[in-house]
């Protein structure tokens, strides 16, 4: 063969990367790196334009500086463990077979594995203590509580501060010393420095010094960790009666056993440095089994001994103090040791004039039910079907005329679930915001039993003034909407439906505010078009530089945004300030650590029968909790302010200094927006659940448990399942003879199941008034004790004598009659006549598919006397002898009215012959028929405000029906009585 032959190809010849291939890993690297850079742009705009970009910049130099702490605390021990350990192997080992196969495998790998473990451990360690940042800037900013603890006599600022980060410092350095010794004995091992042979041990001067010395640091690492161990004592369970804190068992045996085993682990670290040093491994071995051996028996059998042969005989006599000491913490945690304790003397007995002291009271009495008129509000104020109110309305309060008006309020918010799903155009560009405030009084109802608005209408008119109604930000806004263009162009925004008198067709409007990150160049388009998988932010010709997105819109969501340190309340509450609408979001600071304090799941024990599965947002097992911030967020433009209001928090003072300028001060409140703050909701449910059992201070009482007090349930639950705790209720009323004041109250029954009062808890929820000036009595606690040698009944008892009583069973009947459905009301409690008052509202609902409920009756109980009648005044003057004192001021309700003949109450009316009665039962019934056939057109044409309105005709004239049909019963009963006996004829 030739020598110029050709030579095939060499199969061991690398062969060339595709240019495609290239070309397409680049192209997947630049995108993949255009996602992530996103990601992280969008949040910086979003941040940067709500002006709070400090606290992103905080939260990734904190996370970066972590991360970096991290990785360092792990990779450069265990790399310089590891090269130690490689670099001091014997030279001339003698292997067996099976160490010498493992070198083969593993020397082609051991540079870059020496390298690699580190970082790859590293790399997790880092994001192990980025995610304690927190805990980190917590630490650096510290301060103290000017309190110390009743134990060691510290500050409390140690114990919320300084010791969760300490215990966070020592668990990190016990995992690289468990990881760098585990390593140094792998690597001695493989490389001949440590030998098994048989039962001989053999192991290098180099490698028994490095562990000896990697062991003594891990032991008196423990030593220390067994240390801090005695302090988070005092923030736990006991082994005796105390659910938080140290008892007699951990003062006197676990405790000093505590600080013997950290000083026996300090001893055994000094044996291991004697081993490096001599080279003696007994010494060690002892030392260690001697601290087991000590936790053994120090640790565990000596507290059990004392536990159960010193305390569980005399419980009481040495558990004293310590209970005093849980008492006395877990009232200061909470917030409620300033409580002001009342014995109040509970009368039983309606007594006529009994009302007149409490007049005041009695006429701001809610008979509206936040819970039940959601249906009436949509029906009546809705107007489009793209409008929606939320399930639950809040309460509120106004000057009116001069007067503090209490109402039930709600926003028109923009409900997109009737849309086209598939119009992007619509969804985003034109339908953006809801419009306006609905406010109804909450102690008067009209004719027909519907809401008595103070505000309402498109465009909306009332008495709460002229302000900025359209609502970009809300409970319910849509995910995002792209809002604004320049001056004088398209306006593409609905703003609101015309009313006849302003022409037909709708309103529109450009967002002229700052509410959103602009989309003033293709890069952010393209961002946000990634982030909400839509090229249509790229593509659409409605979107021009002068655009704005709005996103992240709900009003909690955006206040734990910008300020994720805080417990928010689960319920934020519109208000209408400084002629806008804003949401209000009352935040709290908390802590799980302070010593002898009862921890609390925040989630659990704020759910009641309005908010069944609660959501929280930051630590849920807590003992110490404040309102430390008011937040508010505007509904049209979204800004968020923060003010402290509990400057005296230190660990508001902590993050006020890792988050320096981001909370104004309190004084920076408008007298507008101080009138509308109001005390928490959940806060006040959590105290009260601290007060079943925290009322008690004496400490032999607490410990017998015989006065432990519960939340009733909710009375009205009609459900199969568990009836939730009965909520909170916020009404204006007075308070021990002080004037009347917007407050919020629950009440107490004894927890071994009966329902009889044992208490009524009370907080002053009025912050202040328009001067801008805080209430002295804000926030003020007043816990009403009953007295327990008589039977007061309970919410529960006082609903089943309601649903029990035949009078009001024979009513109810009747208003049933037609298919209509009746509901009871929130069932409220009042202080009021030297004695409790219990109010229901009764609502009736028809089964029309858009009806709604209806307030037609009113229930009442005082003591044992109950009254059932059509008004509230009606009422409490049928239960205290015609002289309440009071008039309720629910308006409307005159039998007469549009119409209406005397019902069966005490009213003075003229009584009809049953011939005109009769008559007017037929038009009654003739006009519901009307109404039907008007409701019906109105469907088929789509106009939802006329059904409505044929709606509440038809709801009238049933009403009338149903009173007239009882005055025909009533006249056949009276002739029936007038009819003369028959008269026996004697037998002949």
């Amino acid at each position: 063969m030739s020598a110029n032959a050709e030579r095939p190809p060499s199969t061991t010849s690398r062969q060339r990367p595709s240019p495609l291939l290239i070309t397409v890993a680049i192209v997947g690297a630049i995108v993949g790196g255009f996602v992530l850079f996103s990601g992280f742009y969008a949040d910086i705009l979003w941040f940067d334009q709500l002006g709070f970009v400090q606290i992103l910049q905080t939260r990734w130099l904190s996370i970066g500086a972590l991360f970096l702490a991290g990785f360092l605390g792990m990779a450069v021990p265990l790399a310089i463990a590891i090269q130690v350990a490689f670099r001091s192997r014997p030279m001339y080992a003698q292997l067996n077979s099976q160490l010498d196969r493992y070198q083969e495998l593993v020397e082609p790998l051991r540079k870059v594995g020496m390298w690699a473990v580190p970082v790859a451990l590293g790399v997790f360690a880092g994001i192990a203590s980025a995610a304690q940042w927190e805990l980190a800037q917590l630490w650096l900013h510290r301060r103290p509580f000017g309190e110390a603890d009743p134990q060691f006599g510290i500050d409390l600022g140690f114990y919320v501060f300084e010791l969760p980060f300490y215990q966070q410092i020592v668990g990190f350095a016990l995992a690289v010393l468990f990881i760098c010794a585990v390593a140094t004995l792998a690597t001695a091992y493989l490389y001949g420095a440590i030998r098994l042979t048989g039962r001989e041990f053999r192991i290098s001067r180099s490698a028994r010094i490095q562990l000896a010395v990697i062991v003594a640091l891990y032991m008196l690492t423990i030593g220390v960790s067994i240390w801090l161990s005695q302090y988070a004592a005092l923030s736990q369970a006991s082994q005796g009666f105390l659910n938080a804190g140290a008892g007699y068992t951990e003062v006197n045996a676990i405790i000093p056993g505590l600080q013997i085993l950290a000083g026996i682990a300090g001893l055994v670290a000094l044996f291991f440095i004697l081993t490096a040093v001599i080279g003696r491994w007994r010494i060690s071995i002892v030392g260690t089994a001697l601290l087991v051996a000590a936790s053994l028996v120090v640790g565990v059998a000596y507290p059990a001994i004392v536990q159960r042969f010193q305390v569980d005989p005399s419980p009481l006599s040495l558990e004293a103090e310590y209970i005093e000491r849980n008492i006395d913490a877990t009232r200061a945690a909470w917030g409620v040791d300033g409580m002001v304790e009342e014995q109040t003397d509970a009368v039983t007995d309606a007594e006529p004039g009994a009302l007149r002291e409490d007049a005041d009271t009695a006429a701001n009495i809610r008979i509206i039910d936040p819970a039940l008129v959601t249906d009436a509000f949509a029906n009546l104020q809705e107007y489009r079907p793209y409008y929606g109110f939320p399930e639950q309305l809040d309460v509120g309060r106004y000057e009116i005329d001069g007067q503090i008006q209490d109402t039930v309020i709600a926003v028109r918010e923009l409900d997109q679930s009737g849309l086209d799903e598939d119009s992007w155009y619509n969804r985003h560009i034109v339908y953006t915001h809801g419009y306006g405030v609905v406010a109804a009084n909450g102690n008067q109802r009209g004719p027909e039993g519907q809401p008595v608005f103070l505000q309402s209408g498109i465009p909306t008119t009332g008495e709460l003034g002229d302000y900025e109604p359209r609502i970009y930000f809300g409970e319910t806004s849509p995910e995002y909407s792209i809002v604004g263009g320049p001056e004088g162009g398209p306006q593409l925004e609905l703003d609101y439906p015309r009313s006849t008198e302003e022409g037909s067709g709708n309103a529109n409007t450009t967002f002229s505010g700052d509410g959103g990150p602009k989309l003033d160049n293709f890069v952010k388009r393209l961002v946000y078009a990634l982030q909400f998988q839509s090229e249509q932010i790229v593509l659409s010709d409605a979107i021009n530089d002068e655009s704005q997105i709005l996103y992240d819109r709900d009003p909690r969501e955006r206040v734990q945004s910008v300020a994720p340190y805080l417990t928010l309340d689960t319920d934020p509450y519109p208000a209408v300030v400084d002629d806008r609408v804003v949401w209000i979001v009352d935040g709290m600071t908390t802590s799980s650590t302070v010593p002898y304090s009862t921890h609390q799941a925040v989630s659990r024990t704020i759910a009641d029968s309005t908010n069944p599965t609660p959501l929280t947002t930051t630590n849920d097992w807590v003992n110490y909790m404040r309102n430390s911030v008011k937040a508010v967020v505007d509904a049209y433009d979204g800004s968020v302010s923060l003010y402290a209001w509990d400057p005296e928090d230190p660990i508001l003072q902590a993050w006020m200094e890792v988050y320096p300028g981001t909370i104004q001060p309190m004084e920076e409140m408008s007298g507008d927006l101080m009138s509308q703050v109001r005390y928490p909701t959940d806060l006040f449910k959590l105290q009260r659940a601290i007060l079943g059992d925290y009322h008690v201070t004496n400490p032999a009482t607490f410990f017998s448990g015989d006065d432990q007090w519960s939340t009733p349930t909710e009375p009205t639950w009609d459900s199969q399942s568990q009836a939730p705790y009965q909520p909170p209720y916020y009404l204006t009323m007075s308070i021990d003879g002080k004037d009347p004041a917007f407050t919020l109250y629950s009440t107490f029954i004894p927890r071994d199941g009966r329902n009889v009062l044992y208490g009524y808890l009370s907080v002053n929820a009025d912050a202040g008034s328009t001067e801008g000036e805080v209430s002295e009595d804000y926030g003020q606690l007043t816990l009403q004790m009953l007295p327990k040698d008589r039977s007061i009944p309970g919410p529960g008892q006082v609903q089943n004598t309601f649903d029990t009583d035949d009078q009001v069973s024979r009513e109810l009947n009747l208003l049933r009659q037609g298919a209509s459905e009746v509901i009871n009301g929130n069932l409220l409690t009042l202080p009021v006549g030297g004695g409790l008052l219990y109010v229901q509202p009764v609502y009736l609902r028809s089964t029309g598919a858009t009806s709604y409920p209806v307030l037609r009756k009113i229930l009442v109980s005082f003591g044992n006397d109950i009254a059932f009648e059509d008004t509230l005044d009606e009422a409490l003057d049928a239960l205290f002898g015609g002289d309440s004192g009071a008039q309720a001021g629910d308006s409307g309700t005159d039998p007469g009215a549009e119409g209406e003949e005397p019902g069966t109450g005490e009213g003075e009316g003229t009584e009809q012959p049953p011939a005109d009665l009769q008559a007017q039962l037929d038009a009654a019934l003739q006009e519901a028929q009307a109404a039907i056939a008007a409701r019906q057109e109105a469907y088929a044409a789509n106009d939802l405000v006329a059904a409505a309105e044929a709606d509440n005709r038809l709801t009238a004239a049933l009403t009338r029906a149903i009173q007239v049909s009882d005055q025909i019963d009533a006249a056949a009963g009276d002739e029936a009585e007038a009819e003369p006996a028959p008269t026996e004829t004697p037998a002949p």
